[in-house]
């Protein structure tokens, strides 16, 4: 168990031992080649038989059921603030979550923004990152397998100070 909040629940596994938990519909995000499916090629598993292929680790994402009404969307999707040196491209989109690959060149930035969704980052390749929220700026490395979570509201800007980073992002869309 890598996270578990009132919002989603993240587990690392593999797609064989994922069949035997139980788990809600989820996002299964593979963090190696496999036979059917290559690293970060995230899929909606909505079923427990759905991920059995992946014989390699993968990150689960299992958003939970919300509890009563959606507070209002305020700040931005990824892909909408002003950034320098990335890229985003949706994978699958339901009513639950939108999922993207996205990729942070050598120096690229993210500019100030606020999080509009409660958005899971599943690091590919690792990395390392200075982020700058409330006037502060921390220096962040990354493996790969390593999760964020982002929650809805926090705000923050963030520049690459490493070699390029590939992620997978699991935006909340309730």
């Amino acid at each position: 168990m890598l996270i578990d909040n009132a919002r989603v629940r993240i587990i690392k596994t593999t797609g064989a031992s994922l069949a035997t938990i139980p788990h809600r519909p989820g996002v299964a995000v593979p963090l190696e080649d496999g036979p059917a499916r290559k690293k970060g090629e995230a899929y909606w598993a909505a079923d427990k038989d759905s991920s059995g292929t992946d014989t390699g680790p993968i990150i689960f994402v299992e958003p939970k059921p919300s509890t009563g009404a959606a507070p209002p969307k305020t700040g931005s999707k990824p892909g909408d603030a002003v950034f320098v040196g990335m890229s985003f491209k949706t994978l699958f989109e339901n009513d639950s979550v939108t999922a993207m690959q996205a990729r942070m060149d050598v120096g690229a930035r993210e500019g100030l923004h606020t999080h509009g969704s409660d958005t899971i980052v599943v690091h590919l390749s690792g990395g390392a990152i200075e982020d700058t929220a409330d006037g502060t700026t921390k220096g962040n490395r990354w493996k790969p397998g390593d999760v964020e979570f982002e929650s809805r509201g926090s705000s923050h800007s963030a520049r690459n100070v490493g070699p390029a980073i590939e992620v997978v992002l699991v935006v909340l869309n309730r």
